[in-house]
């Protein structure tokens, strides 16, 4: 993990998704407890006017910076990364990670088809439930479901093979963001610290039955 230079990060579009729409929000959790997840970046290819990486996953983070007139980025950076990989990494993390409209499902369906088919069940779980009459869309909740703490998130639908690799994807982006947090643990609030301990702190209980046979 290192800190990059918002100068030196193309405006290239290749891996966005979908436009990142109001980052305020994100905006004001980044300036209360600092970055706690690091974009992702590869060196940009054929790298001209000083630009040399490009944006695999973290648009809406790199907005929210922008908006907080920050300098730089907290990234994690893939020295080598082929771009079958890096839109593995751009669609696997950004489609489990946050709810999304049956529009943006319909223009991503193409590049999970062929990037990473492995998803595409649970991505026609995810269009189902998006699409499902009389779903309440994300500015119509209750203020009760808008608490600092995290509602419970909904197992990943499809079958156990999809479930592990959307498992494994997450894990591997929680334990980037451990390290990322470590680095900077002195400078995040306390009650920043009491929610990240609070939540590792249930990983450590149930991992020992995660790791016993024939569950």
């Amino acid at each position: 993990m290192v800190h990059v230079p918002l100068e030196e990060i193309a405006p290239d579009l290749t891996f966005r998704l979908r436009d990142p729409g109001d980052v305020s929000e994100l905006a004001s959790a980044i300036g209360r407890l600092g970055q706690l997840t690091p974009v992702e970046l590869r060196p940009l290819p054929g790298a001209g006017e000083g630009k040399r990486f490009q944006v695999v996953a973290g648009f809406r983070r790199m907005e929210a910076l922008r908006m907080l007139q920050r300098e730089r980025v907290l990234a994690r950076v893939h020295a080598s990364l082929p771009d079958a990989d890096a839109w593995a990494l751009a669609l696997a993390g950004n489609l489990f990670a946050e709810p999304w409209s049956p529009a943006d499902l319909d223009a991503a369906a193409g590049q999970v088809r062929a990037h990473l088919p492995w998803a595409a069940p649970a991505l026609e779980a995810l269009r189902r439930r998006a699409g499902a009459k009389g779903a309440p869309a994300p500015a119509e909740k209750a203020p009760a479901e808008k608490a600092p703490a995290a509602a419970p998130r909904t197992r990943p639908a499809g079958d156990p093979s999809s479930l592990a690799h959307s498992l494994a994807v997450r894990a591997y982006e929680l334990n980037g963001d451990v390290a990322a947090a470590y680095e900077a643990w002195g400078a995040v609030p306390a009650e920043g610290r009491r929610l990240v301990l609070e939540q590792l702190r249930y990983l450590a209980k149930i991992l020992p039955l995660l790791e016993k046979e024939n569950r």
